[in-house]
């Protein structure tokens, strides 16, 4: 399996990269942190493609949609072989046809294929590469019990995740942040740990937020302190709101 850990990718200032739901656009600048990073967590499909490419636009949607059918145990990058911002990354998985689809898991490929592959055969290859579904999801549980179960296991990502967002509902946002704030990488707290940051501001992250979103869209392009707020409100609402998918559209297109 080749290891992706350590490839020369440069570390300057580039613009955030564009989320939609479990799907990022990643240039060479953010391939540490959106791939090799983000696959010591969960599995990462990274999917090199062109504007040109027939096949390419018949598999995209599919591999959205199946990655969307994974509860976040895998998400999908999608590299554009075509951007100059991009050529390391084509460079570093030797891409002679598209697409080319690799799977990429604690910073190495663990499996991949080329060509548009039909639905069944996409899912199918995944599913066989991603972590089982827990059995037994700790959100359930009330803070006595998932502070007994951090005590066996302090460093488990779901139950701190849990507990950060008991505490947030709670309104104890100061103990959600320390709790959250060691794990504040990991795909699982980013939601709570938002909520707590923007709770402790006296933002309420609810079904009135996108008044406030609305206009701190106006002010992104102008104000960075309101394009921060306005991105830690949708990490706040997460990737499974329908509302992180249309403001993040909207940015990008004022953006680009």
């Amino acid at each position: 399996m080749a290891r992706l850990v350590g490839a020369r990718y440069p570390h300057q200032y580039v613009a955030d990269p564009i989320r939609l739901g479990n799907v990022t656009d990643v240039t060479d600048a953010t391939f540490a942190t959106e791939v090799v990073q983000k696959s010591q967590d969960v599995v990462v499909v990274v999917d090199l493609w062109a504007e040109w490419c027939g096949p390419c636009k018949t598999l995209g949607p599919i591999l959205e949609k199946v990655i969307n059918e994974t509860a976040s145990r895998a998400v999908l990058v999608k590299v554009d072989i075509e951007n100059e911002q991009c050529r390391e990354i084509a460079a570093a998985f030797r891409v002679q046809s598209i697409p080319a689809v690799f799977a990429l898991s604690g910073g190495k490929i663990v499996d991949q294929f080329t060509g548009a592959l039909p639905e069944n055969e996409v899912r199918a290859w995944l599913e066989k590469l991603l972590p089982a579904a827990s059995e037994t999801p700790v959100d359930a549980g009330d803070e006595a019990s998932l502070r007994e179960a951090l005590a066996v296991d302090s460093g488990k990502i779901e139950i701190l995740a849990a507990l950060g967002t008991l505490l947030v509902d709670e309104g104890r946002f100061d103990e959600a942040i320390e709790l959250l704030a060691p794990v504040a990488t990991k795909l699982e707290a980013i939601a709570p740990l938002s909520r707590a940051r923007l709770g402790l501001r006296g933002i309420v992250v609810d079904d009135k937020v996108d008044l406030l979103l609305d206009q701190l869209l106006d002010q992104a392009l102008e104000i960075p302190e309101s394009k921060a707020t306005f991105l830690e409100i949708l990490d706040a609402l997460g990737s499974s709101d329908p509302r992180y998918v249309t403001y993040r559209r909207r940015l990008a297109t004022r953006l680009y």
